[in-house]
């Protein structure tokens, strides 16, 4: 039995608790402060993810205990490094399961921590996953990428069980572009969906976004194979097509006139490809990737909707 630490009690914290505990772990689930793990802790249940009861043998706690063994690192991309500051991981494992582009410094997930706190072992958890599934144990897979083979093999055995079947890679860096770009994509696929430019125009889209990733994966050092497994094309299918994406959802209220202000206003979860849509083009320097740097353009105000579109379908025509 290991020990776990689940640092970030939102809905894929939670769930990856939960997931923990079902595979046989003493695990604990670690808030942001006091307040919010004394209330989770007294109701046994979390409002991000409703109609789901917390086991009595998951403990909720505001702080790393000190024999975690394990620490699953469950926070938005651009909260990893002052969680990191907070918290002192002290050189435990670390599997880092957040998707997206630090914003300003334009570093992966993986890189965040080495530069907060060096001398960690590290994986990234990444794939098709939705929290409420995977909180209610419906057959799941995800992958576990890490240049250390030792620490892969340990998370597979930990956490995977006949309906969380996890799968090792030792391309972090294509797992994470995978992660991050396919929320961006998925916001321009709502968008498409939205402006009801219909099912051909979205498959064309994701199509052509899978093309970036590719490109983009290859280019900072990954593998093109990655893109194509579960961190990269599975990851895709779910968020581009799934009602319960948020990054598809905000696409498709950008998509019907809403403006991203009141969208926004209106949510109290992360909508990832929001914040890393910049930053994921910052990144890519020269590599071309028309659809994501529409979606940055987008979302920054440079251009509206309708602009952004009709730039996408005059692109000149070429082999596939």
């Amino acid at each position: 039995m290991s020990k776990i630490a689940v640092v970030g009690a939102g809905a894929w914290g939670t769930a990856l608790a939960l997931q923990a505990v079902r595979a046989g772990h003493q695990v604990a689930l670690v808030a942001r402060d006091a307040v919010s793990a004394a209330a989770i802790d007294t109701k046994r249940d979390n409002h991000r993810l409703p109609g789901i009861h917390l086991p009595d043998e998951l403990c909720v706690r505001h702080h790393i205990p000190h024999d975690a063994d394990l620490l699953l690192w469950v926070v938005p991309t651009q909260q990893l490094r002052p969680s990191l500051a907070r918290l002192q991981p002290l050189g435990r494992p670390i599997v880092v399961c957040a998707k997206g582009v630090e914003a300003g410094t334009n570093l992966l997930p993986l890189e965040v921590v080495r530069d907060v706190s060096p001398n960690h072992s590290l994986a990234v958890l990444s794939g098709p996953n939705f929290a409420h599934e995977v909180a209610k144990g419906l057959p799941a897979a995800a992958v576990v990428a890490s240049a250390d083979g030792g620490l892969r093999e340990h998370v597979r055995e930990t956490l995977g069980t006949s309906t969380f079947r996890l799968y090792g890679n030792d391309d972090p860096i294509g797992c994470q572009l995978g992660g991050a770009a396919k929320n961006v994509i998925a916001i321009a696929a709502g968008a498409v969906i939205g402006a009801g430019l219909g099912e051909n125009a979205r498959a064309a889209l994701v199509t052509r976004g899978l093309s970036e990733l590719c490109r983009l994966a290859v280019a900072l050092g990954g593998r093109a194979e990655t893109v194509m497994g579960l961190s990269g094309l599975g990851d895709l299918l779910l968020t581009c097509t799934g009602a319960s994406s948020r990054n598809f959802s905000l696409g498709h209220a950008l998509g019907r006139g809403d403006s991203l202000s009141h969208i926004l206003a209106t949510r109290s979860a992360v909508t990832e490809g929001v914040s890393t849509a910049a930053a994921l083009v910052a990144r890519a320097g020269d590599v071309e990737l028309p659809i994501c740097r529409a979606v940055a353009e987008l979302l920054a105000g440079i251009k509206t909707l309708d602009q952004a579109i009709a730039d996408l379908l005059s692109r000149p025509q070429r082999d596939e």
